[in-house]
């Protein structure tokens, strides 16, 4: 240990260490002081109150006196492995691999250093090095059996499945014949399983079979066996066994739909696409009927049969499928067949069916064809369906008549108002949506799902106080939107950055956006633990599944619209810069003068950063000399204040837009906003990549259209080149031109026209020619808006519908209105755009529509104005039914 210390003070230092790990940090601190008093420059003393300080949040003072310690003792192994345990207290991996790597040249046989260097390289995915550390961690201790695990899966992590397998059967061999012990019995399946996995995976199917034959007595998960066994046999083309195989599971679990899949591929009855033959179909059936007669209770065995059957027989089973959970009142029952919605001709035939369905039980009170009276909920949970068939349809009007009747019939029920809501939302009326969802929530005030769902629509009408009451109804007391933060809940954060952007707050709006990357980030570190945990343990499976995971993290949903969404606000920020006199000022001053007073700013910056967190620290250090860590501290910029006055937003924006390129490439949104932040940096040959990559993925997108017109004509209208790397980048663009089919022998005009020509019925592709020929010829303006107003709203032919479909979408029209007003600047144009879009949509408020909730009379507008008034929500521990002042939509209706 370093500098040596006499056995008094020996002792103190072994206490230190103790009471670190036993986190009684004041203790430790006693006895570290009572050493320095006497040994004032003891480095591995300073190093380890350093450390005890670092986890009583005094982080400045401990870098600090840690720092001291390296430099007084620096062939200390004990001081570099402490810097390094500081570092990745602040998730700074790749120094704290260095410290590490320092304490092994001074110690190389030292095992917890050696530990600790393994999780941290299976963090970084530093799998080279991962296999170095297992393998000297296993050679210092090979009777331990962690060790030899930890080698096995750093070989498969490192794409060496096979050496890995070499690695298990050498554990095996140290193994006595009656291993394992009773209690020892599961961890030693895990590794059997794991092993036969290794197998499978390097391609070894009958050694691994073999091998879990082999291995069954000592199996204890035998659903887990069972499994793997009827993949193997699949994968060696033993059909037979596998069919049979695959029964027995569904006898024990009937509604997997995994053992449907692998019955059906074993049969050669399977299809990726869900395409089959006429002869396929009917073996499907008849497979599907025996089924059912054996497993007549489970739902998977019913409705597995309507993806594949057509026409009658599709009726026919669709009937006897959605009967009996009409009947019991399944409100699931849409979400359960919407992927039918999908099949050119299904949809008309349930509609068919249920229209059928509910004018029979109108008439005589059963089903066609059916004596058998049915409950009158049967009614009710008919129209249900029909609202949210009619809905999914964009029959508006339709649907909302249906859900108005279900509601008369039954007020009390809480669904019928959330799809009411849900319908209002799709129609275009985002308060009378907030309105009912905030009716539904009423009804139950304990059910967190519904007050989730009416904060939501509370959102979308960009009703942002009431939101924010409404949602911390459910989280801790104190402060409660830190909470919804610490909860990670990120449908609030995009749904309320969404609300902040449209009104133009963007610094709040970054704020939500950013949020959701840090949680990422939380998830990504959250891994940390299992490294050591799981080998431990013995979930080795588990284990390797969630790396994997880990390693697609950021290609999930909520990512992929929380960046596009902070790139968005980053160009926003961009394009309309605060102008300042500070700025005029800059404007006159020479390049090299410029440049330094950015520096100065920089490091100014930099300073006041430092500052900040000292000052932070010295507060928290006064309230945390109990040992314990404390609160989090107050959010210093809680409105985004600082976020949007970054001094170079398209820097940031390419921070989100590497992690979308590597992340999302099959995103046609990352390649749109990677050709805008390109164009806006100059970046030409990143911004043709772009366009090529659009082109690829979609090439009749509009606005792929849009990016091809834009680049070649920004490139066309440029001065010539003057440097030779401009020169280049002119030759390569003028040699991959002709590559581009949409421009091969073409001007820019001539391809706009080519492309009106392709899609003269589509009304979203006539304004993308629009906007372009208004963009390359502002003179013919006229004819562009012409182009638009001259599209044709056809109704969309439907099996007997009660109401019109028509082909436009709301949001379309919508984009096309901002067009008209803000890029061709024609008022009058869009003025008469937004009439003539109030009649396709009448619930409309972006349209003023006459049945909209902005219209003077309605009594969602109302209930808007007295939410405006900062009424409070209900609390879910409070009162649980409407007093006698609370507005009730329930009765209310719109007349179609």
């Amino acid at each position: 240990m370093g500098a040596s210390l006499p056995t008094k003070e020996a002792n103190l230092f072994k206490l230190i260490v103790k009471s670190y790990e036993t986190k009684q940090y004041k203790k430790g601190l006693k006895a570290a002081d009572a050493i320095l008093k006497k040994f004032p420059d003891h480095g591995e003393t300073l190093s380890m109150k350093g450390l005890t300080l670092n986890c009583m949040d005094r982080k400045t003072e401990a870098y600090e006196l840690v720092r001291l310690g390296v430099k007084n003792d620096i062939k200390s192994h004990v001081c570099w492995h402490v810097l390094g345990l500081l570092y990745r207290s602040d998730r700074e991996y790749r120094e704290a691999i260095k410290c590490y790597r320092n304490a092994l040249r001074i110690d190389p046989d030292n095992l917890e250093i050696l530990r600790d260097l393994s999780l941290l390289q299976a963090q970084m995915r530093d799998l080279s090095g991962f296999v170095e550390t297992r393998q000297q961690l296993l050679t210092l201790k090979p009777n331990h059996r962690m060790n030899w695990i930890g080698f096995a899966v750093s070989q498969h992590l490192n794409a060496n499945a096979s050496k890995a397998v070499e690695i298990l059967e050498a554990y095996e061999g140290t193994l006595e014949d009656d291993y394992p012990p009773e209690n020892e019995l599961i961890e030693h399946t895990e590794m059997i399983l794991y092993k036969v996995s290794l197998l499978e995976e390097s391609g070894s199917f009958d050694k691994a079979l073999e091998e879990l034959r082999k291995k069954q007595p000592k199996i204890v998960d035998k659903l887990s066996y069972k499994e793997q066994e009827v993949s193997l046999l699949s994968k060696l083309g033993h059909l037979e066994e596998a069919t049979k195989l695959y029964r027995v599971l569904l006898s024990m679990n009937p509604d997997n739909y995994r053992y449907y899949e692998g019955l059906q591929k074993c049969l050669g009855l399977y299809s990726e696409c869900g395409q089959y033959s006429s002869d396929q179909i009917e073996k499907l059936n008849a497979l599907y009927q025996s089924l059912s007669e054996q497993y007549t209770r489970s739902s998977a065995v019913k409705r597995i049969p309507l993806d594949f059957l057509q026409d009658e027989n599709f009726k026919e089973a669709v009937a006897n499928y959605i009967k009996p959970l009409l009947t019991k009142g399944v409100p699931s029952l849409f979400s359960d067949l919407s992927s039918l919605y999908d099949h050119p001709r299904k949809p008309d035939i349930l509609e068919q069916l249920v229209v059928e369905m509910e004018h029979s039980i109108r008439t005589t009170g059963s089903y066609p064809g059916s004596d058998v009276k049915e409950p009158p909920s049967t009614l009710l949970w008919t129209l249900f369906f029909l609202a949210q068939h009619y809905d999914k349809r964009s029959q508006y009007d339709v649907a909302i008549c249906k859900i108005d009747e279900a509601i008369a019939h039954t007020p009390t029920v809480i669904d019928l108002y959330s799809v009411k809501s849900r319908i209002m939302k799709h129609a275009g009326d985002l308060t009378a949506a907030a309105a009912l969802a905030d009716e539904a929530r009423g009804m139950d005030l304990a059910d967190r799902y519904i007050n989730s769902e009416c904060v939501k629509r509370m959102l979308q009408a960009d009703q942002v106080p009431l939101a924010e009451k409404t949602a911390v109804l459910f989280t801790k007391e104190g402060d409660q939107l830190n909470n919804l933060h610490d909860m990670q809940c990120m449908w609030y954060d995009l749904a309320s950055g969404d609300s902040y952007f449209r009104q133009g707050d963007l610094g709040r709006a970054l704020k939500k956006f950013l949020a959701v990357e840090k949680h990422y980030a939380d998830i990504s570190e959250d891994q940390f633990d299992f490294h050591s945990y799981c080998l431990r343990k013995m979930t080795l499976r588990s284990y390797v599944d969630m790396l994997k995971f880990q390693d697609r993290l950021h290609s999930f949903p909520y990512f992929h619209k929380a960046a596009i969404r902070a790139i968005r606000c980053y160009l926003k920020l961009h394009d309309s810069p605060k102008s300042t006199a500070e700025e005029d000022e800059m404007s006159k001053l020479a390049p090299a003068q410029k440049k330094k007073i950015k520096k100065q700013k920089k490091a100014e910056a930099r300073a006041k950063k430092e500052a900040e967190s000292k000052s932070e620290e010295s507060t928290a250090g006064g309230a945390s000399k109990s040992g314990k860590r404390n609160v989090k501290p107050v959010d210093p910029d809680p409105h985004g204040q600082k976020l949007i006055q970054v001094e170079e937003p398209m820097a940031e924006a390419s921070k989100y837009l590497r992690l979308l390129q590597t992340h999302s490439p099959n995103s046609l949104e990352t390649h749109l906003l990677s050709f805008e932040v390109n164009m806006r940096k100059q970046k030409i040959i990143r911004a043709f990549q772009a366009v090529k990559q659009l082109l690829i993925l979609d090439a009749e997108n509009p606005d792929s259209h849009r990016s091809l017109v834009k680049f070649f004509l920004k490139t066309g209208s440029a001065s010539a080149p003057t440097t030779a790397a401009e020169k280049l980048r002119w030759s390569f663009l003028e040699a991959e031109r002709p590559s581009i089919s949409q421009l091969q022998n073409k001007s820019l005009m001539e391809a706009n026209k080519e492309f009106l020509g392709r899609h003269e019925d589509s009304l979203v592709h006539r304004a993308a020619y629009a906007e372009m020929l208004y963009l390359l010829d502002p003179s013919k303006k006229t004819e562009a808006i012409k182009i638009i107003e001259d599209s044709t709203n056809k109704v969309v032919q439907t099996n007997g519908a009660p109401g019109p479909a028509r082909e436009w979408k709301l949001k379309d029209c919508i984009a096309i209105h901002k067009l008209l007003d803000t890029v061709l600047l024609d008022s009058e144009a869009a003025a008469r755009w937004k009439s003539r879009c109030a009649e396709y949509f009448p619930c409309s408020t972006h349209f003023e529509g006459k049945r909209s909730s902005v219209m003077p009379d309605s009594v969602y507008n109302s209930s808007r104005k007295s939410n405006e008034n900062g009424d409070m929500p209900n609390h879910p521990m409070g009162q649980t039914e409407l007093s006698d002042g609370q507005l009730s939509l329930k009765n209310l209706s719109i007349s179609t």
